[in-house]
């Protein structure tokens, strides 16, 4: 399999902007930041899924994770804001005990890297060309009632979150620090 220089070119590039970006997600001050940082990275990975053939799969993660994963995440945050937050020292004297557990971890991980036979793990069959009408045939086909089975439990826990978030007056609940915030 031939690998053009423009598309070694574009994976180093993504994996470099993925690096920096989960890097930022950990290190920025402000948590927005943070899921800004978060969805570049979802970007970039379905740029590389996209490298791979996987178109589908890059969509998805573009809808699901850059979209409504880090849309959730904004959402969450605005509407659960701790006034103590504010002042809180994200790093703390674990500092050093993360660190250790995530050189461990590395280190691990380059072990086996380093034991492992390389050539020997070849593709033995290409990848279809056209992945999502593979995809949607297995859906639609050998996976129907699991796919039927994950719609109906989203839909029940859509209806149960209606459910909660309405008060028993029938309306949704709404926290008395936003209704504050809206006035001012």
């Amino acid at each position: 399999m031939e690998t053009s220089i423009y598309s070694v070119i574009a994976f180093y590039l993504l994996a470099i902007t993925i690096v920096g970006n989960a890097a930022l997600v950990v290190f920025a001050k402000n948590i927005v930041h943070s899921v800004l940082f978060l969805a570049v990275t979802f970007i970039s990975m379905a740029g590389l899924f996209l490298l791979l053939d996987a178109d589908f799969i890059a969509a998805i993660q573009v809808l699901v994770y850059a979209g409504a994963v880090c849309i959730m995440v904004v959402f969450g945050i605005m509407l659960i804001q701790a006034p103590d937050m504010k002042g809180t020292n994200l790093f703390n004297t674990q500092l050093f005990a993360g660190g250790g557990v995530v050189a461990l971890v590395f280190a691990m991980c380059a072990i086996l890297a380093g034991r492992t036979a390389w050539t020997d793990l070849v593709a033995t069959q290409a990848v279809p060309e056209n992945t999502i009408q593979v995809i949607g045939t297995l859906l639609m086909s050998k996976y129907v009632i699991p796919f039927e089975v994950v719609a109906i439990l989203l839909l029940v826990a859509l209806v149960g979150a209606i459910v909660i978030a309405r008060d028993d007056a029938g309306t949704v609940a709404v926290d008395e620090g936003v209704k504050a915030n809206a006035h001012d």
